[in-house]
């Protein structure tokens, strides 16, 4: 199992976990959903690295770092996981900050105004967009088995 669920990147996930008070094993779901562990990952929309951060948000939560290198794994696990840790504290629930990673903070805030999500994350699977709506499952579901198996 510990091969399907691998933990690459350990001194940095483990830096920035504890920095940012975040669940080493959500960082680990994260990576892997967003690059399988591919810290060279870029997609078609242009997010970047291990935690497929796009530009302009590294900038807005990193604007001192404005040149950051999101292909670097010590920058790109840095700023997702401060990213992850923000969304955490803004929605104070795991499953609503993982559909705002996925979906923009804009997004999850405009589904909960219009009642389409509650903000407690109790109806996840009212998600409108396909992609996001299977994308928080896979990354809660990958999170409770790396919690389950190390």
């Amino acid at each position: 199992m510990k091969i399907l669920y691998p933990k690459k990147y350990e001194n940095f996930v483990k830096i920035y976990a504890e920095e940012y008070q975040v669940d080493e094993n959500l960082i680990y779901a994260i990576i892997k959903a967003e690059s399988n562990f591919n810290a060279q990952a870029v997609s078609s929309k242009g997010a970047k690295g291990l935690m497929q951060l796009m530009d302009k948000t590294a900038k807005d939560i990193a604007p001192e770092n404005s040149n950051n290198d999101l292909l670097n794994i010590d920058t790109n696990i840095q700023l997702g996981t401060k990213y992850i840790s923000i969304l955490i504290e803004r929605y104070d629930n795991i499953g609503i900050a993982v559909i705002a990673y996925n979906a923009g903070i804009g997004t999850v805030d405009t589904w909960i105004e219009k009642n389409i999500i509650k903000k407690d994350g109790s109806d996840i699977e009212n998600v409108p967009y396909k992609e996001t709506n299977q994308y928080v499952r896979k990354i809660l579901r990958d999170y409770k088995i790396y919690q389950n198996i190390y």
